[in-house]
């Protein structure tokens, strides 16, 4: 029940994050958004707020901001439709009853001769019966009613395609800087609560019953020598007791103003298919507000330079899909991690944002990326891509994500389970 807890809410807390940078440049740029969704399929949880729905949705594989002209418009009004239409105290129209209109005693029912919702914002026709002709002046909230469902209507000023190549850049970007920002926060929280790990060889916390503690080190310890070689640094230290499995070694501790020697044999573990020695202690740390920024930065720049790489050997084969991981292999690792501590789901937490916001920013179709590339050819080529084109190329795109996604999920199925 922990690791189910734990997975919802990192899960939660990742989308969230990045479709919240997504949704905030929206607003503050001026374009409707229409629905705020975290996971896809159908819903489990609406609420509406002014102009978004918010939504929480089935399966747990993303989420999404939808802004208006994103997507083709799906009511428009014809010629010769009959519509009712509800007015404002202004006189302009705020309700387009497409049908069901018995239900609105109060609108008045016209037949459309001519109507223009994303420019000039008018509905022109007569009422049913007559002749004489009215225009009528459309309000930029107005709602189209379609089986009593309200929605608003998408001036062009408010669309997506509306806005500068620039301001459409940062909107996309947005949701995955946003999860770049999440890393360092929760690298520069790891700083402050556990602390930052020191360069030295410190020694941190000391487990019971292992060759360290029989050997009387503490917390604090600072290793200088073992069997005379020096060690500057943890991963010297670490480095030498690992290569070394049960071989007895000698240990000059600094320990506040004294030096001692201590002797000690490293355990052996099993690690990947290698034996490998342990004496069961942590890495030491400190706790400091002056660096803890500079650690979430530099942390958050060694998971990114290392993901980068993997996705770089991944395009050149040196990967296959075998090695990817899905909901079901994450879910997996977050049970191990949840089993090793609040601070280890931290760590997980942090690598997997600033994951899915390196993947987003891949150049392929559907993906941040591949609709950044599409404002850069736009750029190029002095004029967008129709946007049926584009659309049906990020259809495409998202199908063979989808694929992917059930290929790698089954592979994650058949590593656990057979």
């Amino acid at each position: 029940m922990n690791t189910i807890i734990a997975f919802i809410l990192m899960f939660g807390l990742l989308v969230f994050v990045h479709e919240f940078g997504h949704f905030i440049v929206a607003k503050k740029t001026g374009m409707l958004v229409r629905e705020f969704a975290i996971g896809f399929g159908p819903k489990i949880f609406s609420i509406k707020k002014n102009e978004t729905l918010y939504t929480i949705r089935i399966l747990p594989m993303g989420g999404y901001v939808r802004v208006a002209g994103e997507d083709p418009e799906i009511i428009e009004l014809k010629a010769g439709q009959h519509i009712g239409l509800v007015l404002n105290e202004q006189e302009e129209v705020k309700d387009i009853i497409i049908n069901q209109k018995d239900k609105y005693p109060l609108a008045e029912v016209i037949e459309v001769s001519e109507a223009d919702l994303t420019h000039d914002l008018f509905i022109e026709g007569s009422l049913v019966g007559e002749d004489d002709m009215t225009r009528y002046p459309v309000s930029e909230t107005a709602n189209y009613v379609m089986d009593g469902t309200k929605t608003q209507i998408a001036p062009y000023n408010r669309q997506f395609a509306s806005k500068s190549k620039s301001k459409r850049a940062l909107q996309l970007f947005a949701g995955p800087f946003m999860n770049f920002v999440l890393t360092a926060v929760l690298f520069f929280l790891l700083a402050i609560l556990q602390g930052i790990p020191v360069e030295e060889a410190q020694i941190g916390e000391v487990l019971p019953d292992t060759p360290a503690s029989d050997a009387g080190l503490i917390e604090g310890d600072v290793i200088t020598t073992i069997d005379g070689k020096e060690i500057t640094t943890w991963f010297d230290f670490q480095t030498y007791v690992a290569l070394r499995p049960n071989e007895v070694m000698s240990m000059t501790v600094e320990r506040n103003d004294s030096v001692s020697e201590v002797m000690l044999t490293p355990e052996a573990y099993q690690v990947d298919e290698q034996t490998v020695g342990r004496i069961g202690v942590m890495r030491g740390v400190e706790k400091s507000w002056a660096k803890a920024i500079p650690y979430s930065l530099s942390e958050t720049y060694y998971w990114s330079k290392m993901i980068i790489t993997n996705v770089a050997m991944l395009i050149s084969g040196q990967f296959t899909v075998d090695a990817l991981s899905g909901p079901v292999g994450i879910y997996d690792f977050t049970d191990q991690v949840v089993q090793s501590g609040f601070y280890s789901f931290m760590t997980w937490t942090a690598a997997l944002s600033v994951n899915l916001g390196i993947i987003n920013l891949l150049p392929l179709p559907a993906l941040d990326g591949g609709r950044l590339l599409f404002i850069g050819l736009e750029a190029v080529r002095g004029k967008p891509i129709s946007q049926e084109k584009e659309g049906l190329v990020h259809f495409i795109g998202f199908a063979l994500l989808m694929l992917l996604m059930i290929i790698v999920t089954w592979n994650d199925l058949q590593r656990l389970f057979f």
